[in-house]
């Protein structure tokens, strides 16, 4: 299992230039294409990762249209987050000992890698079966921080944390409409129409911004989906109103390029159908409560992190 130092360090050559100083180059365009980046992701998968478990397989709607993030193919068919996506955002936007909160926390992946990189991670999940199936992972991240995750809606978040538990960085990924549905209980987004889906997920993002302390960041990445007439909904342009709403700024944002991998043969179709453009990025939208300067000051005032220097 990585130690927080061997995270910035590995077993490979240091990788010269930006890379080396932040992981990735800190660009608008973030590219899991690449070698490092993969180099990345296997080293976490080699820890013993199974964020799939605890989902059924009948869970993907239309598993060509998924656009979550994936670190590898699972044997459900199911999005795995990527683990080398939520070791960067940790880096960028957090420090060691800080709380990282989860309000849409399905998989084990951004607990373990927080616990590992000296993070306390809360992730909230309305599945049983998934926090348990994540619980059973928590020792695969410090013994000395393990990750924490909680049965519930985050809907109603302030009844399920303890009143001291007050968040660094929220980092999540909501569920991508009914994309893949979860379970069949009626607070899950999943199983929601889009008029529900806005409001329930607006409901979350606001909750969960009253736990994030001031100068603070917030980093959520997602994905559009499309209606049954196959014209975007518009879920990024939701989730930026949503924080903006909740009291935070929309400082930065990227888009995620994925791995093309059976995409290539899969857009043909589409394409020919009605010119639609198979979709290969995501989204990271980044926000912050409070004072950027003030927030960025406290990252780069912790001399144990090397991006600081």
């Amino acid at each position: 299992m990585p130690t927080p130092d061997q995270l910035f360090t590995y077993s490979a050559p240091p990788t010269p230039g930006l890379a080396g100083r932040f992981l990735e180059p800190p660009f608008s365009v973030l590219d899991r294409r690449q070698g490092r980046w993969q180099d990345r992701r296997r080293q976490w998968d080699a820890i013993g990762l199974h964020s799939e478990t605890g989902r059924s397989p009948e869970l993907v709607h239309d598993y060509s249209a998924t656009m979550r993030v994936k670190s590898r193919s699972s044997d459900a068919g199911t999005s795995i987050f990527d683990p080398a996506l939520a070791e960067l955002i940790i880096a960028w936007w957090s420090r060691e000992g800080d709380q990282i909160l989860d309000p849409f926390a399905g998989g084990s992946v951004r607990g373990v890698v927080s616990s590992c990189m000296g993070r306390r991670y809360t992730g909230v999940d309305l599945s049983a079966d998934q926090v348990k199936a994540n619980r059973r992972q928590a020792d695969l991240g410090s013994p000395d921080m393990p990750p924490q995750w909680i049965c519930g809606d985050s809907a109603d978040i302030d009844a399920l944390l303890d009143d001291a538990v007050e968040a660094d960085l929220i980092m999540t990924c909501p569920p991508y409409g009914d994309l893949e549905r979860y379970s069949d209980d009626p607070a899950d987004l999943s199983t929601m129409g889009w008029e529900d889906f806005q409001t329930a997920y607006r409901t979350i993002l606001s909750t969960t911004v009253e736990r994030l302390r001031q100068d603070r960041f917030v980093a959520v990445v997602v994905s559009d989906i499309k209606d049954r007439d196959g014209a975007y909904r518009g879920l990024p342009a939701l989730t930026s109103d949503a924080l903006t709403a909740a009291g935070c700024r929309i400082v930065t944002d990227a888009v995620i390029l994925d791995p093309l991998g059976s995409k290539q043969m899969m857009c043909e179709r589409p394409f020919k159908a009605n010119r639609t453009l198979t979709r290969v990025h995501q989204n990271l939208i980044v926000g912050v409560k409070g004072d950027r300067h003030v927030a960025t000051a406290r990252l780069d005032a912790a001399q144990h992190d090397p991006i600081a220097s």
